[in-house]
Protein backbone atom coordinates (compact mmCIF):
# COMPACT_ATOMS: atom_id res chain seq x y z
CA UNK A 1 0.00 0.00 0.00
CA UNK A 2 1.64 3.28 -1.10
CA UNK A 3 2.05 6.05 1.43
CA UNK A 4 -0.03 8.99 0.28
CA UNK A 5 1.01 11.48 2.93
CA UNK A 6 4.56 10.72 4.15
CA UNK A 7 5.88 12.50 7.20
CA UNK A 8 8.46 15.17 6.36
CA UNK A 9 11.97 14.76 7.70
CA UNK A 10 13.12 17.52 9.97
CA UNK A 11 16.54 18.21 11.47
CA UNK A 12 15.94 15.74 14.27
CA UNK A 13 14.99 12.90 11.92
CA UNK A 14 17.91 13.61 9.58
CA UNK A 15 20.31 13.61 12.56
CA UNK A 16 18.89 10.25 13.69
CA UNK A 17 19.29 8.79 10.19
CA UNK A 18 22.89 10.02 10.15
CA UNK A 19 23.56 8.54 13.60
CA UNK A 20 22.10 5.17 12.59
CA UNK A 21 23.87 5.06 9.20
CA UNK A 22 27.22 5.75 10.86
CA UNK A 23 26.67 3.37 13.79
CA UNK A 24 29.22 0.58 13.59
CA UNK A 25 27.53 -1.74 16.06
CA UNK A 26 29.24 -5.08 15.35
CA UNK A 27 30.21 -8.15 17.36
CA UNK A 28 32.02 -11.19 16.00
CA UNK A 29 30.44 -14.63 16.32
CA UNK A 30 33.52 -15.79 18.26
CA UNK A 31 33.17 -12.99 20.79
CA UNK A 32 29.40 -13.51 21.12
CA UNK A 33 29.91 -17.26 21.56
CA UNK A 34 32.55 -16.78 24.24
CA UNK A 35 30.43 -14.23 26.09
CA UNK A 36 27.08 -16.05 26.12
CA UNK A 37 26.25 -19.73 26.64
CA UNK A 38 24.83 -20.18 23.16
CA UNK A 39 25.03 -22.92 20.57
CA UNK A 40 25.85 -22.50 16.89
CA UNK A 41 22.17 -23.21 16.22
CA UNK A 42 21.13 -20.30 18.43
CA UNK A 43 23.61 -17.98 16.72
CA UNK A 44 22.15 -19.12 13.39
CA UNK A 45 18.65 -18.41 14.69
CA UNK A 46 19.65 -14.89 15.74
CA UNK A 47 21.22 -14.19 12.34
CA UNK A 48 18.73 -16.18 10.20
CA UNK A 49 21.52 -18.49 9.05
CA UNK A 50 21.89 -22.25 8.96
CA UNK A 51 24.03 -24.05 11.53
CA UNK A 52 26.33 -25.05 8.65
CA UNK A 53 26.95 -21.40 7.80
CA UNK A 54 27.66 -20.60 11.44
CA UNK A 55 30.12 -23.50 11.66
CA UNK A 56 31.98 -22.01 8.68
CA UNK A 57 32.38 -18.75 10.64
CA UNK A 58 34.31 -20.75 13.25
CA UNK A 59 36.24 -22.93 10.78
CA UNK A 60 39.85 -22.51 9.78
CA UNK A 61 41.43 -22.78 6.36
CA UNK A 62 39.48 -23.27 3.18
CA UNK A 63 36.22 -24.04 5.03
CA UNK A 64 36.17 -20.58 6.66
CA UNK A 65 33.53 -18.10 5.53
CA UNK A 66 33.34 -14.60 6.95
CA UNK A 67 30.05 -13.42 8.44
CA UNK A 68 28.42 -10.46 6.73
CA UNK A 69 28.25 -7.03 8.32
CA UNK A 70 24.52 -7.70 8.84
CA UNK A 71 25.38 -10.85 10.82
CA UNK A 72 27.81 -8.87 12.99
CA UNK A 73 25.14 -6.22 13.51
CA UNK A 74 22.53 -8.82 14.53
CA UNK A 75 24.91 -10.30 17.10
CA UNK A 76 25.82 -6.87 18.49
CA UNK A 77 22.15 -5.92 18.77
CA UNK A 78 21.34 -9.23 20.50
CA UNK A 79 24.28 -8.65 22.86
CA UNK A 80 22.90 -5.20 23.65
CA UNK A 81 19.42 -6.60 24.31
CA UNK A 82 20.81 -9.37 26.54
CA UNK A 83 22.90 -6.86 28.48
CA UNK A 84 20.11 -4.29 28.90
CA UNK A 85 16.92 -6.36 28.80
CA UNK A 86 15.83 -5.45 32.33
CA UNK A 87 16.29 -1.74 31.62
CA UNK A 88 14.16 -1.66 28.46
CA UNK A 89 10.49 -0.85 29.12
CA UNK A 90 8.11 -3.62 28.04
CA UNK A 91 6.14 -1.30 25.76
CA UNK A 92 9.35 -0.35 23.94
CA UNK A 93 10.33 -4.00 23.45
CA UNK A 94 6.82 -4.55 22.08
CA UNK A 95 7.31 -1.77 19.54
CA UNK A 96 10.77 -3.01 18.57
CA UNK A 97 9.83 -6.69 18.38
CA UNK A 98 6.05 -7.09 18.06
CA UNK A 99 4.75 -10.52 18.98
CA UNK A 100 2.93 -12.25 16.14
CA UNK A 101 -0.45 -13.30 17.40
CA UNK A 102 -1.89 -16.57 16.17
CA UNK A 103 -5.29 -16.37 14.58
CA UNK A 104 -7.93 -17.52 17.02
CA UNK A 105 -11.11 -19.41 16.19
CA UNK A 106 -13.08 -16.21 16.85
CA UNK A 107 -11.33 -14.54 13.91
CA UNK A 108 -12.77 -17.17 11.57
CA UNK A 109 -16.41 -16.34 12.31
Amino acid sequence: MPVTNPRPLGERELALIDLYANCKLELSPQRFYSKWGVSYEQIGYICSRSPTTVRRWFARGCSYRAPSSCDLHHLALMDFLLNHYEEIPTFLLGLLCPVKREKSNQDDT
